[in-house]
């Protein structure tokens, strides 16, 4: 038999019992992820027209792309879309049938963006270090959009959210070591102060994404 006392102490632990337990997850829906994707691609696409206008370099397979594309002469596009074709399989084993297909569809986006691009816009004068800034954070912006929505630009993307998601590792803390690591390697094509101005810009993306995505933080989006 409950007393007034006995039930007044229930109902005063219900509202603690339910706060312990946390909301559901929410999801998003398929035109929320479609918009993420194109804009995280759009994003990251401008920040390719501005380092190639200031002749800046980039990391993961984007700065190998940018390489090749310097001593080829070939579209960065499609030699970003070819270099990130053996990832997928790490992808689909590590990261799921999801994120493998958004990746995909976001690398083609951005592989096509980056050579149309430049059928749109054009900049006469662009200062490198205003490059190295705003790019940094655009492509850091652009590759937040995507990773919130369980999506990436392939390459080191790739294993560095698989790290984040696997052991706790943040992403852009991987990411800073991977990019400038590519960066670097390019001393012998860019000249220094370009490189310079490149480390600078993977630092600025880098620190944003380790500020701003953390681990399960977005869980079951």
């Amino acid at each position: 038999m409950s007393t007034p006392l006995s039930t007044a102490a229930a109902s005063a632990l219900e509202p603690a019992a339910s706060a312990s337990v946390p909301p559901p997850a929410l999801r998003h829906g398929r035109f929320e992820d479609a918009q993420a994707l194109f804009t995280g691609s759009l994003f990251v696409s401008i920040t390719m027209m501005l380092f190639a206008q200031a002749g800046l370099l980039t990391g993961s397979t984007a700065g190998i792309a940018f390489l090749l594309h310097y001593v080829t002469g070939l579209p960065f596009g499609a030699i970003f879309f070819v270099i990130n074709l053996p990832f997928y399989w790490f992808a689909w084993k590590r990261m799921g049938a999801e994120f493998t297909v958004k990746t995909f569809v976001s690398v083609a986006m951005l592989a096509l963006m980056a050579d149309v691009g430049p059928r749109f816009i054009h900049i006469d004068y662009l200062n490198p270090l205003y490059a190295a800034v705003a790019g940094g954070l655009l492509m850091g912006s652009g590759c937040l959009f995507l990773a919130r929505h369980h999506s990436s630009l392939g390459g080191a993307t790739i294993v560095s959210l698989y790290l984040q998601d696997r052991y706790g590792i943040r992403a852009g803390k991987v990411q800073m070591m991977i990019d400038c690591t590519v960066v670097l390697l390019a001393l012998w094509i860019v000249p220094f102060e370009r490189v310079a101005y490149s480390v600078l810009a993977a630092v600025i993306m880098s620190m944003f994404l380790w500020i701003s995505h953390r681990p399960g933080r977005y869980q079951g989006n």
